[in-house]
């Protein structure tokens, strides 16, 4: 039970990279994992950034989708429903963003009696157009508005959804967001970055900047998961940033995860979230692990 959620394993797609399930529908099998966070969901629709928007390089993937997304209303009237009567087992977490607290309040009680919604995930990445532009997640204040005004327009679950640019300071973050109403965090969202085409000598990407994920995410999600469980025991956490394999899945637990996420990979190989459910319950197996809930937290660190 993860929030008081039960979930079939602990694999889940992360938010942006399955859509709402239906745009994989014929690549993946949502029944083989335990959940997943849905594309962003927005008050109204959102066109998205210029192209290209996804471009990879060694370490991974840098992405400018700009949210893109069909709004609050085509997701409540076509694409949850679908979802629901297509995966009935699945958890479906849906990932809400928006350039207020009024937008985040608006969506989650716009889709609060849905029964195809188990939970809710703020991206706080956004940027608080009221106040400048500053990240929701950066501005404590800010932070502890939005999760309060969300929490009281619902009873569900709600994640909060946080960056690695926050450094240590995610920690403080991650407290504020449980202090507010949160139930559980996503530990880690992208990381801004930027590559070149050094022929044309321009950006990869048409919007110039973008979020890095991908297998070089990998250590920054680990650490702050890591520092969250310390801080906060107890606390839900949705590890993600790099996964790739079960092993990879195998740390996140053993730094303080509930949950791991896919992103990336599933990108790559719409097939990869089976995959590496597999691959992790391979390890467990040859670890002699009956119930990787015991192996949460449970990193040795060195003395």
């Amino acid at each position: 039970m993860v929030a008081g959620m039960a979930f079939r394993n602990p694999v889940v797609l992360a938010a942006g990279t399955a859509g709402f399930g239906k745009e994989v529908d014929d690549v993946l099998d949502l029944s083989a994992i335990g959940g997943i966070a849905t594309k962003a969901v927005s008050v109204a629709p959102r066109h998205g950034a210029p192209p290209l928007r996804v471009s990879e390089f060694a370490g991974g993937m840098i992405n400018a989708i700009g949210l893109a997304n069909p709004g609050l209303a085509a997701v409540r009237a076509d694409y949850l429903p679908w979802l629901r009567k297509a995966y009935p087992d699945t958890r479906v977490i849906v990932n809400v963003v928006g350039n207020s607290v009024e937008d985040f309040e608006t969506v989650v009680g716009g889709l609060d009696d849905l029964p195809g919604v188990d939970a809710f995930e703020l991206n706080v990445s956004c940027p608080n157009v009221k106040a400048g532009g500053m990240e929701f997640g950066a501005d404590p204040v800010a932070l502890a508005a939005l999760v309060r005004a969300s929490r009281a327009r619902t009873s569900r679950p709600l994640f909060v959804k946080l960056s690695p640019t926050l450094g240590a300071g995610v920690v403080d973050a991650a407290r504020v967001s449980i202090e507010n109403g949160a139930n559980g965090l996503t530990l880690v969202n992208t990381m801004p970055g930027l590559v070149i085409d050094a022929a044309r000598r321009k950006p990869k990407i048409g919007f110039g900047t973008g979020g890095v994920s991908g297998p070089a995410l990998l250590p920054l999600g680990l650490l702050a998961t890591w520092r969250v469980r310390q801080a906060l025991p107890g606390v839900p956490i949705i590890g993600l940033g790099g996964v790739s394999t079960g092993n990879d899945a195998a740390q996140y637990l053993l730094a303080g995860a509930s949950l791991v996420g896919v992103g990336t990979a599933a990108l790559r190989d719409p097939r990869a979230p089976e995959r590496i459910a597999r691959e992790l319950a391979g390890w467990a197996q040859r670890e002699g692990v009956r119930d990787l809930r015991s192996i949460i937290g449970t990193l040795e660190w060195p003395s």
